[in-house]
């Protein structure tokens, strides 16, 4: 993955200082999306048409999944949204802006199914990556990322090597990397889909209870229904290539991991897979799949 201040005197969000919205306004959306396509050419003088058509808004704090079949083009809406790719027709802006100005201005971060973690730098020296590459002094990018470590579970951790950790520990460290320049987006492409079942879970709760204390607005990209469910607020189902979004389905779930329950605390993440409504909400994305195309 990819994406300051210190500990005590957190630094203000990108874009802090830009004007905020009228009272009454609506909010400017985290991402918005109109009209995009995507064309790649090909040998031969041909072309692939990716991307067909696409709109999608993303509202600030919202989690968002992009689920679809394989090829339909969901990573590259991601890479477009992250100005990885260039857009063949239509716009995207994110927080109001281009896309590529946001990516200048370290408005999201990134991770990617391999952690890309540095093998010759320490944990906490790949959290400090992108800080360290923006000129942040050492003090203060090595308070940023204890407080990251700390924040994934891993602040025992700090001093290992990549080589050293787990699967899920490193792509804990990932989304520690990712969030270290405070980003209002974090842009997921499938990074638990190299994990084995039991420990994919716990990392989707983890991912849970942390969009929950960071408020971050998340686009995650997975084949997974049940992970789309447990973690979105809504779930955009795709079309096969040229993918398109077919439908939008909304997640209800009385209890979330990561938010308060009934009784104060945190809830179960086994207790809301348990829950009615989700079973209902995972048959919901399953038949709007079929509707769409073949898997």
């Amino acid at each position: 993955m990819t994406s300051t201040g210190p500990a005590t005197a957190p630094a203000p969000q990108a874009g802090a200082a830009e004007a905020a919205p009228a009272a009454g306004a609506a909010p400017v959306p985290a991402v918005e999306v109109r009209g995009l396509d995507k064309v790649f050419p090909v040998s031969g003088g041909g072309q692939t048409v990716a991307l067909s058509g696409i709109d999608l808004t993303v509202a600030p704090g919202e989690f968002v999944s992009l689920i679809g079949p394989s090829g339909c083009g969901k990573s590259t809406l991601l890479r477009l949204v992250a100005d990885l790719l260039e857009p063949s027709a239509g716009e995207v802006r994110v927080f109001g802006k281009p896309a590529g100005e946001a990516r200048r201005g370290q408005d999201y971060g990134i991770a990617f199914q391999q952690a890309g973690l540095l093998e010759w730098r320490t944990v906490a020296g790949n959290v400090e990556l992108p800080l360290q590459v923006h000129g942040v002094r050492k003090k203060e990018r090595r308070a940023r990322a204890r407080d990251l470590l700390a924040l994934v579970g891993l602040a025992d951790f700090a001093d290992h090597w990549p080589a050293q950790l787990s699967g899920g520990m490193q792509q804990r460290v990932a989304i520690a990397r990712a969030l270290a320049e405070r980003p209002r987006l974090l842009l997921l492409d499938e990074p638990f889909g190299a994990l084995d079942e039991m420990t994919r879970e716990r990392m989707q709760a983890e991912l849970a209870r942390i969009r929950h204390e960071t408020a971050t607005t998340v686009i995650l990209v997975t084949h997974s229904i049940p992970e789309a469910v447990f973690l979105s607020d809504r779930v955009a189902v795709m079309s096969p290539r040229p993918g398109r979004i077919t439908r939008i389905v909304d997640i209800d779930l009385p209890n979330r991991v990561g938010a308060p329950g009934e009784s104060g605390g945190l809830a179960d993440a086994d207790d809301v897979r348990e829950q009615s409504a989700f079973f209902a909400a995972v048959t919901a994305v399953r038949e709007a799949l079929r509707a769409g195309g073949p898997a």
